[in-house]
């Protein structure tokens, strides 16, 4: 009945066009009256940072700006220039959801355009396709619905309980308490750092709190943000600009949040039918003028003949003119908010499962998966590398226990992983290394894809360390393509392994994150431990409010900023193997520190904890990257007391030691006994060179030893 091309054409996607802003009009404008990158630059910067800012508004807040336009007929020329051509379209693009639905080959209702990826485009953008009465359906593909999918499984295959995220309860205790303490990472539209600090500072304590921050938290309904709160904590009067809206405004503290919440007013106050009120919030929410005034004269009209003032109706008019710009859609913020507490309920009950999907959904992504893991373990959940014997395609389950599947692994071809997934389902598991290669089609036992094999630890699983598997591939590779597909010359020609220790931690970390974009063996900062010993540092996990504290931090993010006199700050965030916080650098340290700073490296920080909205901060006043940070040698005393050792020369002996005490330890060993006794800290010793005089002469030279040991 339909051909194919008819068929395409009745479902094209929506084709919106963008328009010059104040900065981009001034940049084509200089561009075409050939003022260099570095002016257009200059007149950049001066234009303020706000959001869909006009030249003209620029013009009248920034006096530098001013001053540049009058600086030259030129530069007034391109300013004006600029002026005139602002607003218009200067591209289109692919709208991100809409489509236009029809019964109809709708290239005989609107002009159609053949988009990149083949699928035609709407050349009308959505005001005139509406206007035409065509259907237009924004479809939202979205990552988390793919993450909330996979955890299902993975609670249906690892879990024995009978379970539909259907059912749960919306007043949960425990997924509440995950919005209330904002462990938002990977919780759908709650995850930003600015939606995490209302939650802390809001404290939801229902799925309608929840719903009501989702709405709010967007460009222009933010402004109410703070009086929502201040209301919630009874901190400020709720006040309702008539009392017959209190049904309707009580549940969001009297604040206009949502566009149905307008029709309702419209409805209630003036009478409107629930079209006629559809008709005002579109009015409003798409800022038509001409419509909003001649229905404001309906909206009085109608609640005069119910009995209000012609003041009442204006103040109330006014009110949801002033609001009803921002609000938001009830039916979009529930349907968002039940979809984040599902995902949230999977996270505090099913925190293994939900992990696992999570960094299935970010593979590529090394910052993402970098803040899952922390957020894993901080889940108290055990992740495990690749494993050649057990790891799946992508992150699985074992007993719990998250694996990463071998397509985590970067650099290995997609075919491999799947060569190595058959053929393990083939004949079982690999028994080592050797059994492997013998396995596997020569075309992929290529060096580079066996290293990442071995680096990324998934040959541990074979009992051999990766030093030792890296030392002798070449030997092991030349063995198997030698031997062909003949087990018995393989085991005639197997070379013995030749056994390496073990790399150390530094380059493991470096090859796991390369090949994993994450750390597995340990957390960089534990590679300081002796320095963290010697610092005596506590964990993020362990600070306290108004603590002073030296902390070593994995530097992540770096966000400069210039306070009011114009001085560059800094604020970092970062973690340790606990958690993560935010550093506040203050410009007198900033100065200091500033050309030393970097991410990805570990610094050791000494401030003090201050508590912000429910959240910890560290103000610093010393830092230093860890590497430069000299590690205190520390001494051991060594005493051994020889048989004739005495009593009475033993109590002199203790009596000298409570004399010189110190911060070294001190292990004595006992001839007579064949003891050996690793002394109190109490007896510990000062080092110094009238003590080992002293010693000597007690105990003999041959019976002193003092070693460096670096802690």
């Amino acid at each position: 009945m339909f051909s194919k091309g008819m068929v395409k054409n009745m479902l094209p996607r929506l084709l919106p066009f963008g328009t010059l802003g104040a900065r981009q009009a001034l940049r084509d404008v200089g561009r075409a009256l050939g003022f260099s990158q570095f002016e257009m630059n200059s007149f950049s910067r001066l234009i303020p940072h706000q959001l869909k800012i006009t030249l003209a508004a620029a013009f009248e807040q920034s006096p530098r700006l001013r001053d540049k336009v009058a600086a030259s007929e030129k530069n007034q020329w391109l300013y004006k220039t600029a002026r005139y051509l602002e607003g218009l379209p200067r591209h289109f693009s692919v709208h991100a959801a809409g489509v236009i639905l029809s019964d109809q080959d709708l290239s005989q209702i609107v002009p159609l355009q053949v988009g990149s990826d083949g699928m035609p485009l709407t050349q009308y953008s959505k005001d005139y396709v509406e206007q035409l009465g065509l259907l237009k359906i924004d479809l939202l593909g979205l990552r988390n619905l793919s993450v909330l999918d996979r955890a299902l499984q993975l609670v249906k295959q690892n879990y024995q309980v009978d379970f539909d995220i259907h059912q749960i309860s919306l007043a949960d205790p425990l997924t509440l308490r995950i919005f209330q303490t904002a462990q938002t990472a990977g919780v759908f539209q709650f995850e930003s750092a600015g939606i995490r600090n209302v939650l802390r500072r809001l404290q939801p304590q229902s799925f309608e709190d929840l719903t009501a921050v989702n709405a709010l938290f967007r460009p222009g309904p933010m402004e109410n943000i703070d009086h929502f709160i201040d209301r919630r904590h009874q901190k400020e009067q709720v006040i309702y600009p008539a009392q017959a809206l209190a049904p309707i405004l009580s549940p969001t503290y009297g604040i206009l949040v949502y566009q149905e919440q307008v029709m309702q007013v419209a409805a209630v106050m003036a009478g409107f039918s629930l079209g006629q009120a559809d008709i005002l919030r579109r009015a409003m929410s798409k800022k038509k003028l001409a419509l909003i005034d001649q229905l404001r004269t309906k909206f009085i009209q109608g609640a005069k003949n119910r009995g209000y003032s012609t003041e009442a109706a204006t103040k109330v008019y006014d009110y949801i003119e002033r609001f009803a710009n921002y609000g938001f859609n009830r039916s979009h913020a529930v349907a968002y908010t039940k979809m984040a507490f599902e995902l949230a309920y999977l996270k505090c009950h099913f925190p293994a499962a939900f992990m696992a999907a999570l960094l299935g959904s970010v593979i590529g992504d090394s910052d993402k998966t970098k803040e899952y893991v922390l957020e894993a373990r901080q889940l108290k959940v055990q992740l495990h590398g690749p494993n050649l014997n057990l790891s799946r395609f992508g992150f699985s389950l074992d007993h719990q226990q998250i694996i990463f599947g071998l397509n985590s692994i970067r650099s290995l071809r997609r075919d491999f992983v799947w060569a190595i997934l058959s053929e393990r389902k083939r004949a079982g598991r690999f028994k080592n290394f050797q059994d492997f290669l013998q396995r596997m089609p020569e075309k992929f036992l290529k060096t580079d894809s066996l290293q990442a094999l071995i680096y990324s630890g998934a040959g541990d699983t074979f009992g051999q360390t990766r030093a030792t598997l890296l030392h002798n591939l070449s030997k092991i590779l030349d063995n198997r393509l030698l031997s062909g597909n003949n087990i018995e010359l393989l085991a005639v020609l197997a070379p013995k392994l030749e056994q390496i220790p073990e790399i150390n931690l530094n380059e493991r970390l470096s090859q796991e994150e390369k090949y994993l974009g994450t750390f597995i063996s340990a957390h960089p900062v534990t590679r300081y431990s002796k320095l963290a010993a010697a610092k005596k540092t506590t964990l993020i996990v362990q600070l306290q409010s108004d603590q002073s504290v030296r902390i070593l931090l994995y530097l992540k993010n770096i966000k400069t900023i210039r306070t009011k006199k114009g001085e560059q700050m800094a604020f970092l965030t970062g973690e340790d193997q606990t958690g993560q916080i935010e550093v506040i650098i203050f410009p007198n340290l900033y100065r200091q520190v500033a050309t030393d700073l970097k991410s990805n490296q570990v610094y050791l920080i000494a401030g003090k904890v201050q508590e912000r909205n429910q959240r910890r901060q560290l103000i610093a006043v010393q830092m230093k990257a860890a590497a430069d940070v000299k590690t205190p040698m520390k001494k051991t005393f060594y005493l051994r007391l020889p048989s004739a050792f005495d009593d009475q020369r033993k109590q002199q002996l203790w009596q000298l030691m409570r004399r010189y005490q110190g911060d070294n330890p001190v292990i004595i060993y006992e001839e007579a006994t064949a003891k050996k006794l690793a002394l109190a800290k109490q007896y510990w010793l000062a080092d110094s060179e009238e003590l080992r005089q002293l010693l000597v002469k007690m105990i003999g030279k041959e019976n002193l030893v003092v070693k460096n040991e670096n802690e």
